[in-house]
């Protein structure tokens, strides 16, 4: 299976990590998917890939916020 293949399967997967080992592991396997459409991206320009790297980014994203937590207030 090729990396826009992965990126694509990885976009349509449910995202529920139940602890924080699961986020960490799917954080990084996101960012080498990222990485990887990338590379594909610098030689064949295409649109297409642009839009799912940006997509795969919102979902790191999100999954990063996550591990962070919340900030605690000042009281």
């Amino acid at each position: 299976m090729g990396i826009v293949e992965k990126a694509k399967e990885f976009e349509t997967r449910k995202l529920k990590f139940k602890n924080t080992s699961d986020r960490i592991l799917a954080s990084r396997e996101v960012k080498d998917l990222i990485l990887g459409v990338n590379e594909v991206y610098k030689k064949k320009k295409d649109q297409k890939l642009m839009d799912l790297m940006k997509r795969l980014t919102v979902i790191k994203q999100k999954i990063e916020k996550r591990l962070k937590g919340r900030p605690l207030t000042a009281a």
